[in-house]
């Protein structure tokens, strides 16, 4: 990619800066496409101060380098003095300690926050720091937890952290080893169940459902067709009669129901409770070919594995599909 024809493939090189050849840093931090310059120029930044200083000059580079690049000390200064980006500032590796420390006091919640998610921190500084967490905030942010997300250490630290965005961002590693992963599910997080949940095989049963309850929806019926850990057994007698059409559908998971309860929820309020009883296999077969032609029934009963053979003839003759 780094030599590639195309602009834009060259800019996607970059962000392997760090194991790029010194060659073709070079070359890309000379490319003829300014693009392509400029984010060579914030790769190799992370290591070079006056190259940091001269991306400062551009205000369209500013936020970003001095989120990144290495800052000498009057550099560091003059932005705190002058208030610039300090949200960007403050997750900076190389800020200056005393400077930290004075950000960790700013009177913007954003920037004392960013300063709360600092990998040198200890828990006790952390914790002192005035923040408060989005309630919505998945930790993307927290670069060093996302870069060292197969590093056993880095995901203990921010796993059994008391900052909650140090631990949403633990959670969203593929690598998190079992002890913490039941650790993170005993925490009283939506936010934290959330992430458990969609990356997570191992996540336990009482986590899935609080969030199936929690979120509803395409996501919820997502989770519950495609997640290995969502229960099955016992759903029919617990959610057949619930008013809530999305827990009816559950009901159709459930290997002991049987072919008339699935036959009763093929003909449910909801759509989407009917079409899981229709491609439910415990379907009976006259209710199976009167969904064949309901139109948002047809898709379901189609895929439904007891379809007849002499069924899907017909409807593939209909369509004009050559035997």
């Amino acid at each position: 990619m780094a030599a590639h024809h195309d602009p834009a493939a060259r800019r996607g090189a970059v962000r392997a800066w760090e194991i790029l050849p010194l060659g073709e840093r070079s070359a890309l931090l000379a490319d003829p496409d300014p693009e392509v310059r400029r984010a060579a120029a914030l790769g190799e930044c992370r290591g070079d101060a006056r190259l940091t200083a001269e991306l400062l000059r551009d205000a369209k580079s500013a936020a970003e380098v001095l989120r990144r690049g290495l800052l000498a000390r009057d550099v560091a200064e003059r932005c705190v003095a002058e208030r610039t980006h300090l949200g960007a500032l403050a997750v900076n590796p190389s800020l200056p300690a005393d400077l930290v420390e004075t950000l960790a006091a700013d009177p913007d919640e954003a920037v004392r926050l960013a300063v709360s998610l600092r990998p040198e921190l200890d828990e006790t500084r952390r914790m002192a720091i005035d923040f408060t967490a989005g309630d919505f905030d998945r930790g993307d942010r927290v670069w060093w937890v996302r870069d060292g997300q197969a590093d056993p250490e880095v995901l203990r630290r921010a796993a059994t952290s008391a900052h909650p965005l140090l631990r949403r961002a633990a959670a969203q590693s593929p690598h998190l080893p079992p002890d913490l992963l039941r650790l993170l599910a005993r925490v009283e997080d939506p936010v934290m169940e959330n992430l458990l949940g969609i990356h997570h095989p191992d996540t336990p049963q009482e986590v899935l459902m609080r969030v199936f309850a929690r979120l509803g929806g395409t996501f919820s019926a997502w989770m519950a067709q495609t997640h290995p850990r969502f229960p099955r057994e016992g759903l029919a007698a617990r959610y057949v009669d619930h008013p809530d059409g999305h827990y009816r559908r559950l009901a159709v998971r459930d290997p002991a129901a049987t072919p008339e309860l699935i036959e009763r929820l093929s003909h449910d309020p909801v759509v989407w409770t009917r079409q899981a009883a229709a491609g439910d296999p415990r379907l009976p077969l006259h209710r199976l070919r009167e969904a064949l032609h309901t139109p948002e029934l047809a898709s379901s009963a189609g895929a439904n594995p007891g379809l007849p053979e002499d069924e899907m003839a017909i409807v593939l003759d209909r369509a004009g599909v050559p035997a």
